[in-house]
């Protein structure tokens, strides 16, 4: 036997070889055959090429894929890691080869590949040939997934919004956590579980991805039988795994390990110089690149690396708008030349919770808060990750390159942490990683599992979809309370100076609510905080909310901060004001003054403009589903999203944008259950289903499962799969 594929009933591979670098390679076939049009979307993002059959759409990921050398570090990275550890090098060139393998299959199909006889019909749409998988494309691929992961755009907005309105915004506008943060994991000792086995379950809440961004899988070989959520593009199963005696799951520990510093540069005879904290000019390396654009003439861009890192956005002759500002990016991985992939292979081997441990010392990003069980009772809860060890103004806003006391002086080393009344949680609130961060999630999350699972003394493994999928809503108390207030409140206009905060206010009317306006405050005060597709209450609130989010955002005292500066387009998305208020209107809402606002107005005028215009339908109407598609339009059989339950702050973390779109951009990437007890009752499930392929049995057909909060049973007995041919 080399390596033989099999198949459950939702199409899920299930892979068998003789050697870990023959599993692998067959990994990277299977992979290639199920996902090869995503496989490449994530070859040409990794660098910075996509733009040559996506279109323009695509360039400003190219440039900053190229001006933050993301290619260029995946090889540096692989280049150390044949020098340091060269069986994991070998493994994933075996992983690489196998894509090779399986892209030629599916360009040139064959009766005896079932899941290759329907090639993506995205490459005769864009006329894209697959390519050539190097042995480093797997590390760029991870690169390019998690170089915005830890957010490092952040310190632009709170650069900008304190420069609007003063320094005192930044933490009024943190609202404990950006917009990325969502994904839920607990722990449930075996004192609290029906078995006396640990349970390990949760959600990543990501952008939700057409195909997917986790791939379900099952590696085995006489080293290691291992089931788990891999990355496509990537070998091995990096965040979710289950091998039979140790299981494990992670959550974003919203750890700060990127720098971002403004540069002073100089063109010179020789090319590009920076000035340094010395107090002189360096030689910068410089090149020039070009992308080629579909339908569109090519485009060079120039490529500045500097001391601290590469120039991502600006350049000796400022930003495009001509604001003479250079940013360079500073990351741990082009520094180190390691990306952590030494973690991978022991995580596959590893038979009990210290050899998670120890595994998870080589991790390097993203940042994780790791929680691990096993069958002989071992708990881990800790964080796992590199983060460099600095000033903390680096981590709130650019500091300026040509100062002294903004270098990098070691790492930290990664928090650990335990259990309370025998469970954990992690939900991007502040915990063990709160010393490593800046901005953490709001704590609703969080303490809504923790409450959900002290309401219980004992737990399965089939209770957990009920956490899954609570769709409480804690922080709509601020708004309730404001509607609560709402009688004969006074309306008036206010004018307020985003520098001073000084405001002048016009005389103010006493007026009641309308009727409408009455019914609907007295409706939403004695709704359940519920946030479920059939709930018309839900959607009132949803755009009562929205309302009051758009009024804040115009008015003249934030309106200014709605013009950001002229950096990348790839970075607006963190720099944009209606998004920023929506996320912390907890904070707005509750804050002693803002800049002189009158927010029972604001919030009496967006209930009068909603119960003049109420939502004609439930939640569900407006808040669907809005997967990431790299072509939109791909699957013309895709129809209508579905309509779905939850929102940012609920557990079923399904994130709108108040104020902007009530679709769900973000959301569960995957849920899963471990159980310590008896693996083959462990559960799993995506958003779309186990193959890339639009018009494939198993493209959708985990959609109704995921929906209703139902989940998959995990096989691993060889016996009850399906063997394909892989002749």
């Amino acid at each position: 036997m080399s390596a033989e594929t099999y198949r459950d009933a939702w199409g899920i591979p299930h892979l068998r070889a003789d050697t870990p670098h023959e599993l692998a390679r067959a990994q990277g076939r299977v992979t290639a055959r199920d996902r090869a049009w995503q496989l490449e979307v994530e070859r040409h993002r990794a660098q910075g090429t996509s733009a040559s059959f996506l279109g323009p759409e695509a360039l400003s990921w190219d440039r900053l894929a190229r001006r933050a050398r993301l290619a260029d570090t995946a090889r540096r990275c692989f280049t150390a890691l044949e020098q340091k550890d060269p069986e994991t090098a070998a493994w994933v060139r075996a992983y690489a080869d196998g894509v090779n393998e399986g892209l030629t299959e599916t360009t040139h199909p064959t009766s005896t590949h079932p899941t290759s006889t329907h090639p993506a019909p995205e490459f005769a749409r864009t006329g894209l040939t697959p390519g050539h998988w190097e042995p480093w494309t797997p590390l760029g691929v991870w690169l390019a997934t998690h170089i915005l992961f830890a957010g490092f755009p952040a310190k632009l907005w709170r650069e900008h919004i304190a420069a609007h309105l003063g320094p005192e915004a930044v933490g009024l506008f943190a609202a404990d956590g950006p917009g990325t943060a969502g994904s839920n994991g607990w722990l449930v000792s075996g004192e609290r579980t029906t078995t006396g086995h640990a349970l390990i379950a949760g959600d990543p809440h990501r952008f939700i991805e057409d195909p997917g961004v986790y791939q379900q899988i099952h590696l085995s070989c006489p080293e290691f039988d291992v089931v788990g959520l891999a990355v496509p593009g990537v070998p091995g199963v990096a965040h979710f795994g289950h091998t039979g005696t140790v299981a494990w799951a992670i959550t974003n520990a919203m750890a700060d390990y990127q720098d971002l510093y403004r540069e002073r540069l100089r063109r010179t005879g020789a090319g590009v110089e920076a000035l340094g904290p010395d107090g002189t000019w360096h030689r910068a390396a410089r090149h020039t690149e070009t992308i080629h654009v579909a339908g569109e003439d090519t485009v060079e861009v120039e490529i500045i690396e500097t001391d601290r890192g590469p120039v991502i956005a600006g350049g000796p002759e400022g930003l495009d708008d001509g604001t003479p500002a250079a940013l360079s990016l500073r990351y741990p991985p082009r520094v180190t030349a390691d990306l952590g992939f030494g973690a991978l292979l022991p995580l596959l081997r590893a038979r009990r919770v210290a050899d998670v441990d120890r595994a998870l010392d080589a991790w390097a990003e993203p940042v994780n808060v790791v929680q691990a069980a096993d069958t002989e009772g071992g708990l881990l809860h800790r964080v796992a990750g590199r983060v460099p060890v600095r000033p903390a103004a680096n981590g709130l806003r650019p500091v300026p390159a040509w100062e002294p006391g903004h270098e990098w002086a070691g790492w930290h080393t990664p928090p650990r942490a335990g259990l309370t009344e025998g469970v954990a949680v992690m939900a991007n609130q502040r915990g063990p990683s709160t010393p490593l961060g800046v901005e953490f999630a709001a704590p609703h999350r969080a303490d809504r599992i923790t409450a959900l699972l002290a309401g219980r003394e004992r737990w399965s493994a089939s209770d957990m979809p009920t956490i899954h999928t609570d769709t409480h809503l804690a922080s709509a108390t601020p708004l309730l309370h404001h509607l609560a207030t709402l009688t004969t409140e006074t309306t008036g206009t206010t004018a307020t100076s985003p520098t001073t905060a000084t405001t002048a206010t016009s005389p103010t009317i006493a007026t009641p609510l309308t009727p409408k306006a009455a019914a609907l405050r007295d409706r939403l005060l004695a709704w359940d905080r519920r946030m479920d597709a059939d709930s018309a209450d839900a959607a009132a609130y949803a755009a009562v909310r929205s309302a009051v989010v758009r009024r804040l955002a115009a008015h003249p005292a934030l309106a200014p901060a709605a013009v950001a500066p002229a950096y990348p387009e790839v970075l607006q998305p963190w720099l944009a004001l209606v998004p920023r208020v929506a996320y912390a209107l907890e904070h707005l809402l509750r804050a002693d003054d803002l800049y002189g606002i009158d927010r029972a107005a604001t919030v009496r005028a967006a209930l009068e403009e909603i119960a003049g215009r109420p939502p004609a339908g439930p939640w569900g109407d407006t808040h669907r589903l809005a997967p990431w598609r790299a072509l939109p339009d791909a699957d013309p059989a895709a129809g209508e999203e579905p309509g779905l339950s939850g929102d940012h702050d609920c557990v079923l973390c399904t994130s709108a944008v108040p104020g902007l779109t009530d679709r769900a951009a973000r959301g569960p990437a995957a849920r899963y259950v471990w159980d310590l007890a008896d693996r083959e009752n462990s559960r799993w499930v995506v958003p779309h289903g186990a193959s890339g392929v639009p018009g494939s049995p198993h493209h959708r057909d985990q959609q109704p499962l995921w929906l209703d909060g139902e989940l998959a049973p995990v096989v691993t007995d060889f016996d009850r799969l399906t063997k394909e041919s892989d002749d």
